[in-house]
């Protein structure tokens, strides 16, 4: 992987993890497009920018994240991120191997457009409007939807704000929750992969192939900064788009883009 193919990775990285559209499958095109081997570097590269993106949303939202008088809203985020930690650890190693069979990926994307199509009509008189009206037992249910994205093509943030909006928050309000319950889950996860795991391959901690070589430790900066600026633009666009549109156009946008998957890795890979 050179600097150009992680750069290009990086933003679809900050494009999509926030949109309902499953950034891992665009991750996965866009490297079998370039043939990038999937070595370990790569996978742990793909996880580890996520903390860029991480980063945007406490950016955006750092009122929030910092305003420590409201501790029912950390309470909140832990309670809903204890399913995602439970099963993410249990099912981490059939996930991975998933991530090697783009097919199934494309599939789950399709699927996952057609409910996009009728969400807006299913949840039609939310009732919780904002952040603070969210309880404790609905965040709880929100993070067990969040744990539906374990299977790679979901989309984490399609999953959560399917979630809320089934436990009666608006459009608004289960976007932004969904924005703020990635925090902790894309933390533990990319600091999970960077500290704790010991890849198959080269029986190496994430952060030993960090430093491996100085090209590494650059492929890894540029990542997160890209991701991190290409996650704020993508985060201010989504929210304007569901205000005026509603999520059909997620949906339909999926749709296509499984169907071109499919094709593409059924017939010329």
């Amino acid at each position: 992987m050179n600097t150009l193919q992680a750069f290009l990775i990086a933003v679809i990285e900050g494009l999509t993890e926030y949109l309902p559209v499953s950034s891992t499958a665009h991750m996965v095109f866009l490297s079998s497009y370039f043939g990038i081997q999937e070595d370990d570097f790569v996978k742990l590269f793909q996880v580890s920018i996520q903390f860029g993106a991480i980063l945007a949303v406490v950016a955006l939202y750092w009122k929030k994240f910092f305003d420590f008088s409201k501790f029912n809203f950390y309470i909140k985020l832990i309670c809903a991120v204890i399913p995602a930690l439970v099963l993410g650890k249990l099912f981490d190693d059939k996930i991975e191997a998933v991530l090697g069979d783009p097919i199934p990926i494309a599939i789950v994307l399709i699927l996952g457009g057609v409910i996009l199509l009728f969400i807006d009509s299913r949840f039609q008189s939310p009732t919780v409007i904002k952040e603070e009206d969210i309880t404790v037992k609905k965040a709880v249910i929100i993070g067990f939807w969040q744990c539906l994205a374990m299977m790679p093509g979901t989309s984490r943030s399609a999953a959560s704000i399917i979630g809320g909006m089934q436990q009666g928050l608006t459009r608004h309000a289960a976007a932004e929750f969904s924005f703020f319950l990635a925090v902790p889950t894309m933390m533990a996860v990319t600091c999970y992969s960077v500290f704790l795991k010991t890849y198959e391959s080269s029986q190496m901690k994430g952060y030993e192939l960090i430093l491996k070589s100085n090209e590494n430790i650059q492929l890894f900066l540029i990542g997160n900064v890209v991701a991190f600026i290409v996650a704020i633009i993508a985060i201010k666009f989504f929210i304007e788009i569901i205000k005026k549109y509603g999520f059909k156009p997620w949906g339909w946008y999926r749709i296509i883009v499984g169907i071109f998957l499919l094709i593409y890795f059924s017939y010329f890979k």
